[in-house]
């Protein structure tokens, strides 16, 4: 997802420049057709990779860094599990109402 999502921003910023060098012409056709074949692909790519996630209850918090939560019940209280991408594990914890920033180590 992550991957994904950069490939597609440097595609997006490759896709400014072809419009204003196409606007530019002093026609502005094919200003509406310059988005790549390539784009098109990593953006049905991505929004799979989304839909799968939330098929399975990932609720995706910051999918440029790969920051997720995951629904668990903890001590009978309805908590997230968080992991984000370059963590080994999923360690942390925190109620929906904390977010982030009141993550706790879990406890094993």
């Amino acid at each position: 997802m992550v991957e994904l999502r950069a490939r597609l921003a440097e595609l997006e910023s490759e896709q400014r420049e072809v419009v204003r060098i196409v606007a530019g012409n002093g026609s502005g056709e094919g200003v509406g057709d310059a988005r790549t074949p390539e784009f098109a692909k990593h953006a049905r790519e991505l929004q799979e990779v989304v839909d799968e996630l939330a098929l399975i209850g990932v609720q995706i918090k910051d999918p440029d860094t790969g920051l997720l939560d995951f629904p668990a019940v903890r001590e009978g209280e309805d908590v997230l599990l968080c992991w984000r991408i370059g963590e080994d594990a999923v360690e942390w914890w925190h109620t929906a109402g904390d977010g982030f920033a009141g993550r706790r180590r879990i406890d094993f």
